[in-house]
């Protein structure tokens, strides 16, 4: 396996540990250490990149109301009746977008996407993925530009 890939697929367990993690926090408010803890006990975090994940996690839980103001002009009804899982995948998605100019905007939609699908409602999918797309193209204008 090439070492791009083997990245790429670290990357993407780590989103799906952020994810859940982002889910966790919102039913049980649960500490930011304790939860990184938890899942770096977690099987599956050793094929996961950790560093990633914490720096996901952190950023989230720092300042969640900043990031939900940023994809919630794009949500088609208010931010507090969104789904549990649907607002971690989006939040998570949405910190990628406007922090990490490193990974292309189509990666973080399509890991989102792909994120929804596993983990929610039938539909979710498609809402996820016209939100972000319309929230990449505010907070990537250059990227989207190409």
């Amino acid at each position: 396996m090439s070492e791009t890939r083997e990245i790429a697929q670290r990357r993407s367990r780590a989103r799906h540990l952020a994810v859940q993690a982002v889910y966790q926090w919102q039913l049980a408010d649960t500490d930011t250490a304790d939860l990184l803890a938890q899942f770096h006990e977690e099987d599956g975090m050793d094929r996961a990149d950790g560093e990633y994940f914490d720096a996901l996690v952190r950023q989230c839980l720092a300042d969640p109301a900043t990031i939900k103001s940023q994809f919630d002009a794009f949500l088609d009804r208010p931010e507090v009746q969104l789904d549990p899982v649907e607002r971690a995948i989006l939040m998570v998605a949405t910190l990628e977008l406007r922090d990490r100019i490193e990974v292309p905007w189509r990666v973080v939609l399509d890991e989102a996407v792909s994120l929804a699908r596993r983990f929610g409602a039938d539909d979710s999918h498609r809402f996820i993925n016209a939100v972000l797309d319309r929230a990449a193209a505010e907070l990537r204008k250059t990227e989207r530009g190409r």
